[in-house]
């Protein structure tokens, strides 16, 4: 009984603590990406479950059939075209000056069939609905 009535307290005392977190802060991020594959933003604490990254994919590339589970994704198209493939449908052309939007479960994958590099910025955040 002791011992519960301690880790109460213990609760107790940093619960404030945790609501004296520094607010989160806007930022600008430069699109500079040597190796290809770069995240911009990676979650919390810098976000409050935001993640995304920049992808220069060569022509033949792609990035590989996944998932972002219990999130939603959009792709910024910035340069280049290519295909965003959706499992189970046909494959969807992308160019730049677009923006693909998968919706959370959804297995995909992004091939580059250009002759230039594809390049864009993707962005996944908890899917929650209203």
């Amino acid at each position: 009984m002791i011992h519960i009535r301690q880790s109460a307290l213990f609760v107790l005392l940093l619960a404030p603590l945790a609501s004296q977190a520094p607010p989160r802060q806007p930022l600008t991020i430069p699109l500079h990406c040597p190796s290809g594959d770069c995240p911009l933003l990676k979650g919390a604490p810098q976000t409050a479950g935001m993640r995304s990254g920049f992808v220069r994919l060569v022509t033949g590339a792609s990035v590989g059939w996944h998932s972002t589970g219990q999130n939603e994704e959009s792709l910024v198209i910035l340069k280049g075209n290519g295909q965003a493939l959706i499992e189970g449908q046909a494959p969807r052309e992308i160019a730049a000056a677009q923006l693909v939007y998968i919706p959370s479960g959804t297995r995909h994958n992004v091939t580059n069939n250009g002759s230039e590099p594809l390049e864009y910025v993707y962005i996944v955040a908890p899917a929650v609905e209203k």
